[in-house]
């Protein structure tokens, strides 16, 4: 009945066990202890020291930021102080200094020409042509305004009046290198339940009030100055100040918990977030408008539009704490065994002169239907064969083969 099931069902329904064989070889011994002493020191060296694959991690850090920028500048004649050139005045992980503005005073709704180049004209038909622009100060009307018909004019709009004029442009204020920044930042590791300040509770105000980061000498102060911040990132104030800038004060929290918490202290870089746009012809630099309202006592409202240069700070906090988890060195021992055994294996199997005699000893075909009698003649022929060709080892359920003890010669 047995011949009658196809072949492939027969060897798929088999049971394999493991069956050890002590190999006294030299050789491969020493193959053996060598790559078993070289992946311990890979796992140690790489995997446990220097990336930490022992431990358990968590990246998903929960952060808030408070920031605070102090100094006192000077634009156009007038004293500027904290009010006037920080925008917004919330004082989050994003914010603006202003370094030079461009002021249209007393602007009020109604009709003028345009200031911009683009809109230069000599007949109405060119402004016509410019109907529906949104690259102006207002609406385009298809009016040109000019003296007379020798004359290049400007086309007309309609919107807040007299048109801004952005070639005119004060100094930027040189204060700005001096200004400070305080950055508290507060974060917590939920998986470990780990809470952290980036300055330890123990300074008191009369240092904070008076202390500048330095990475060597004060690396716990959370006062940054701008100028320090720009000589971190090889940039020139001028070269900053001129088309403004996008700065990020990164603070990273990479700690080890299997020491004390206490350790656990953050990093600063710092870095030019527009570097890619640096020499972009399109648009380089940061900008933007905004402008300030009030009523004049006959109800007609007016503004003061401001178009700001400025040095825009991003504070991006990262994290990635870890602590000893055993499962993982478990698994890395039992990979330090597994892998040494297959690479002996091969060799045995493949490349050493007893690979024969090793393979007949690794793998034996028992079939699953044997008689009683048959049973007893195959272990009594099994025994009288390893007792000529094998010897036990102190092992239980392994046979070695190999170098022979000569008191049994």
């Amino acid at each position: 009945m047995a011949h009658r099931v196809p072949r492939f069902i027969t060897d798929f329904f088999v049971y394999e066990t493991a069956k050890s064989v002590v190999v006294k070889s030299w050789s491969v011994g020493i193959i053996n202890r060598v790559v078993q002493l070289l992946i311990i020191l890979y796992f140690i060296c790489w995997v446990f020291m220097h990336e930490k694959g022992h431990q358990q991690r968590d990246t998903g850090i929960e952060s808030a930021v408070m920031s605070k920028v102090k100094g006192l500048g000077k634009f156009n004649n007038r004293v500027m102080d904290v009010a006037d050139y920080v925008v917004p005045s919330q004082g989050g992980s994003s914010f603006s200094v202003i370094t030079s503005m461009v002021i249209t005073a007393n602007q009020t709704q109604g009709r003028c020409p345009e200031t911009d180049p683009k809109f230069k004209c000599t007949t109405d038909d060119e402004c016509m042509a410019k109907l529906g622009s949104n690259l102006g100060n207002g609406i385009i009307t298809g009016t040109c305004l000019n003296n007379n018909n020798e004359t290049t004019g400007w086309c007309e709009i309609e919107g807040w009046c007299p048109a801004e004029d952005d070639t005119v442009s004060g100094k930027p204020m040189k204060e700005v290198e001096n200004f400070t920044i305080f950055v508290k930042n507060s974060i917590r590791f939920p998986l470990f339940n780990v809470t952290r300040g980036n300055f330890p509770s123990s300074l008191n105000q009369s240092y904070i009030q008076s202390c500048h980061y330095d990475s060597v000498d004060d690396p716990f102060c959370p006062i940054f100055k701008v100028g320090d911040i720009l000589r971190h990132i090889n940039q020139s104030f001028d070269s900053i100040t001129d088309k403004g800038g996008e700065i990020g004060i990164n603070i990273n929290w990479k700690c080890n918990l299997d020491y004390n918490v206490m350790y656990c202290n953050p990093n600063y870089f710092f870095t030019r977030l527009d570097a890619a746009f640096k020499n972009s012809a399109a648009s380089k630099g940061y900008n933007f408008r905004f402008a300030k309202y009030y009523q004049s006592e006959d109800g007609t409202e007016h503004r003061t539009l401001h178009k700001a240069k400025a040095i825009r700070f991003e504070i991006i906090v990262s994290g990635n704490v870890g602590r000893l988890y055993s499962p993982k060195c478990y698994k890395a021992a039992y990979v330090t065994y597994g892998l040494a055994t297959v690479f002996c294996d091969i060799i045995l199997l493949n490349f050493h002169k007893g690979a024969d005699e090793y393979k007949a000893k690794k793998f034996e075909e028992v079939s699953g239907i044997v008689s009683e009698s048959a049973n007893n003649r195959l272990y009594e022929g099994s025994q009288m064969s390893l007792k000529a060709l094998e010897k036990r080892s102190n092992d239980s359920g392994t046979f070695s083969i190999g170098r022979q003890d000569p008191s049994n010669q």
